[in-house]
């Protein structure tokens, strides 16, 4: 049973006051088990604190001075409930353990002295049944975060075909809109309308619709023959986008490092719709950031969907956003709220990374602000434009 398994793994960790029950354990079992030990249930809970995910059975003496054994099983159970806990107890502690018991706190006890032979098949048993769950559970999430993704790329490729003929459409008819504008005459010449500032508001709000009706056309169509043809190297691509943002950046006294190493390996992208999406982010920082802010381009190797990639963060230092409009605009099975223009362009942004294979997401950083993460594959996925 037990050649299925990689015993040292995950650890094993023995509490116990008895110095010498530590060594004779460790010597016992050292060879089967990565072994932990600490000689009281304070330094125990340290230990479950900072290596409590690479820790599978906890045994702990039920009599030590301070903490008792079965307080530092409560304390594991809450923290770490996947670790096996194990009381060793002597006949006379009996009450404590049957408490432990019926309180949930342990998986099983063992009575003290243990026997080695008796402790061993224990051991194998509980480690064996940890590795089982483990993979279990791994193996569900896996096909839970399959599925998902599968009914996020079918709704979002759906949305897109929406999206991009309703913009299109839309789009013609603001286009007449801004004509019609157009041939009243410019505000205070002669013929021109009566009321010229209102005719620059809705003028500038036409601008506007028209403007954002583009943007999500172009992040939300994706045609047979799209092809990722331009290999770029992050680095100098986001200093390009950059350097073309850098007059609206100034004048809201914005700084932006580029921090992204030089040596990071080359992308694939579809370079029109990666240069919208760096732009919309931009775009909608400029928007919501307090003048004087900053913002840092960082980025990494990292897997993506289990392959080589990227994972690029856009970190600033302003106000968070709410998480109820972060929840809306980044996950596509949302049905209820009402997206500001910040929101409208991050559904964009997600159509232009799952054209590319990647995935999106932010949160609030642990100072304030705001942290965009970006992945994208090496390269794109095999039809992920259509």
């Amino acid at each position: 049973m037990d050649h299925h398994f990689d015993y040292k793994k995950f650890a094993v960790l023995y509490v116990d006051d008895e110095e010498m029950s530590l060594k004779y354990f460790s010597r016992a079992f050292g060879e089967t088990y990565r072994i932990l030990t600490a000689t009281n249930a304070r330094d125990g809970l340290k230990l479950i604190q900072e290596q409590g995910g690479e820790i599978a059975i906890l045994l702990t003496d039920q009599r030590m001075p301070g903490e008792k054994g079965v307080w530092l099983l409560e304390q594991a159970r809450q923290l770490q409930p996947q670790i096996l806990r194990i009381l060793i107890t002597a006949y006379t502690d009996m009450e404590a353990a049957i408490a432990a018991i019926n309180s949930g706190s342990i998986y099983k006890y063992v009575h003290k002295p243990w026997d080695r032979a008796h402790l061993d098949l224990e051991l194998k048993q509980a480690m064996s049944f940890f590795l089982v769950q483990r993979e279990r559970e791994e193996l569900l999430k896996e096909r839970s975060t399959l599925l998902r993704e599968r009914m996020i790329a079918n709704r979002i490729g759906s949305l897109g075909l929406v999206a991009a003929g309703l913009s299109q459409h839309i789009r013609n008819a603001l286009v007449t809109v801004k004509t019609f504008l157009d041939l009243l005459g410019e505000p205070g010449s002669a013929g021109g309308p009566r009321d010229p500032d209102l005719q620059r508001r809705v003028r500038a709000d036409v601008e506007s619709i028209v403007s954002l009706l583009t943007d999500l056309r172009i992040g939300s169509a994706n045609h047979e023959d799209a092809g990722f043809t331009s290999e770029i190297r992050l680095r100098p691509a986001l200093a390009d986008i950059l350097t073309a943002q850098q007059p609206a950046l100034a004048a809201r006294h914005i700084t932006v490092e580029n921090q992204i190493p030089e040596n990071l390996p080359a992308l694939r992208v579809d370079r029109p719709k990666f240069n919208k999406l760096f732009e919309l982010l931009l775009k909608d920082e400029l928007a919501n950031l307090p003048a004087g802010s900053r913002i840092a381009l960082t980025a990494t190797e990292a897997a993506v969907h289990g392959k080589p990639g990227v994972a690029l963060t856009l970190t600033d230092n302003g106000p968070a956003l709410p998480h109820d409009t972060l929840k809306l605009v980044l996950d596509p099975f949302a049905t209820t709220g009402k997206p500001s223009e910040y929101g409208i362009n991050l559904i964009i942004c997600l159509f232009i990374v799952h054209h590319h294979g990647g995935t999106i997401a932010v949160h609030g950083a642990a100072g304030g602000g705001n942290v965009f993460t970006i992945r994208l594959p090496l390269p794109p996925e095999t039809g992920s434009a259509k």
